[in-house]
């Protein structure tokens, strides 16, 4: 029995910018990377990372400098027409509808680009708005549209050809929190119905909450793949111990123990940092050993990890 294909590959993937009279720009540097069918894998780092020229490769809008790029088995250089039937492209924003037509109509004009057959378009069309709960609104004019409802309308886009991976390039940004919410949910429903999805965001939030995976890339390099969850055992630098309850002397006696990095105030009391996991129970005892039984041990969040990997570019959109 062989393995099943992944929905994404790359080996040694390069790409390289050059502009007359100025340095080249590698923006990304022997890239491996590997996304399993019907996951939901993030692609998280700051502004010039090298997002978006790896998603731009992958969808086949920019040739690879060296190095193999594949989709399903199919190399995006030889097989770009095969690939191109199989993919569906998220980017959001006010950019990639025609505002004076209806949202049925943008609908049956990507499906007709899609090359899907003249007999399925409508039923598609219509099966894509119902999908994303614009189907009372099919026949509105998209100026007419919210930022949420063109961001619903970008994803029934990019599902009207049935295709088997999603590409969405910051498919919340801008929206308010509720819109955002929402959008999210439809994310997940189209993930139970198998769709492999790649996420390209700098939102630790909608990474932790929609991925089953998460890659870091900066500057232009692969640094983790792993689950939300797992990559912080990557990084021990983190380590969090919140109590409350605490007074100041044993504040004090506990900001002098090794590994201690600092103490500051928050909702529940007081949260220490700690360097490295084997500092945390020495700081555990003193605490208990201090009649305080208000105490939890947290680990450290995605946004702490990336800050600790990457650095704290970046992270304002």
């Amino acid at each position: 029995m062989t393995d099943a294909v992944p929905a994404v590959a790359t080996e040694a993937l390069n790409r390289t910018f050059r502009v007359r009279k100025r340095p080249p720009v590698d923006a990304l540097k022997d890239v491996n990377f590997t996304v399993a069918e019907g996951e939901v894998h993030g692609l998280l780092g700051p502004n010039g990372a090298g997002k978006t020229t790896l998603v731009k490769i992958l969808t086949t809008v920019l040739l690879p400098t060296s190095g193999r790029a594949e989709v399903f088995g199919r190399d995006v250089v030889r097989d770009d027409k095969a690939i191109r039937s199989m993919i569906g492209i998220v980017f959001g924003g006010e950019l990639g509808f025609y505002s004076r037509l209806t949202a049925r109509q943008n609908l049956e004009y990507w499906a007709s680009l899609y090359r899907v057959s003249g007999s399925k378009i409508k039923p598609l069309s219509a099966a894509a708005l119902e999908r994303v709960g614009l189907a009372e609104k099919a026949d509105l004019r998209v100026e007419t549209f919210s930022r949420g409802m063109k961001q619903r309308l970008h994803l029934a886009r990019g599902l009207v050809a049935n295709a088997r991976l999603l590409f969405l390039d910051e498919p919340t940004a801008g929206l308010d929190p509720i819109a955002a919410r929402e959008f999210q949910n439809l994310i997940k429903e189209v993930r139970t119905e198998g769709t492999t999805i790649l996420l390209a965001t700098h939102d630790m939030v909608e990474a932790e909450v929609l991925c089953d995976k998460v890659t870091l890339i900066d500057h232009g390099r692969i640094l983790a793949t792993e689950s939300p969850r797992s990559l912080g055992k990557l990084v021990s630098d983190f380590q969090r111990v919140v109590l409350d309850g605490a007074e100041e002397e044993l504040l004090d006696r506990i900001g002098c123990l090794p590994g201690v990095q600092s103490i500051v105030a928050c909702r529940e009391g007081h949260q220490v940092n700690i360097d490295g996991n084997e500092h945390v129970s020495i700081v555990l005892k003193t605490i208990v050993d201090a009649g305080i039984v208000n105490v939890q041990v947290l680990s450290p969040t995605l946004e702490e990890i990336y800050v600790g990997m990457i650095g704290d570019r970046g992270l304002v959109v």
